[in-house]
């Protein structure tokens, strides 16, 4: 996004990585503005959220490469009830469901950039935006997105 640009407001509580690291890589990649998901080196399946075993071939052999596109908007809602206080004056936005039809169909969650109020369609191709919260004692980087 540009500069001090954001979806979301600032004040919004970091998201947590899992207490055993396993989704560090991700949130590693989304500092440096990359969009990365898990992939089974045996099989070459695709899977997201990240887990410690292939949901295909039950490999314990995963990692972590750069996601193929096109992300495809799978599904949407506009939410207009802030989920936390610092989303009080936030609303409406919308939140995605997003596919990758060429990784497997793995789906991630996220906000639409731009106007709450703008026409969504299902089926649109999207792209990764990448917001970066650096008020806070620790840095984060969130993926949103954007009409592709």
């Amino acid at each position: 996004m540009s500069e001090g640009s954001t979806v979301l407001p600032t004040g919004i509580p970091g998201p947590v990585p899992s207490p055993d690291g396993l989704d560090a890589p991700y949130w590693e990649a989304t500092r440096r503005h990359e969009l990365v998901a898990q992939r089974c080196r045996a099989c070459g399946g695709w899977q997201w959220y990240a887990e410690w075993i292939c949901h295909r071939c039950h490999s314990f052999d995963l990692g972590f490469e750069p996601v193929p596109g096109p992300a495809i908007l799978f599904s949407w809602e506009r939410a207009h009830h802030p989920v936390h206080p610092a989303l009080r004056d936030a609303g409406p936005y919308v939140v995605v469901l997003v596919e990758f039809p060429e990784a497997d169909g793995i789906r991630m969650l996220g906000n639409l950039a731009g106007d709450p109020m703008q026409a969504v369609e299902i089926g649109a191709r999207v792209e990764p935006v990448f917001e970066d919260h650096d008020e806070g004692a620790i840095p984060f980087t969130l993926v949103q997105w954007r009409r592709g």
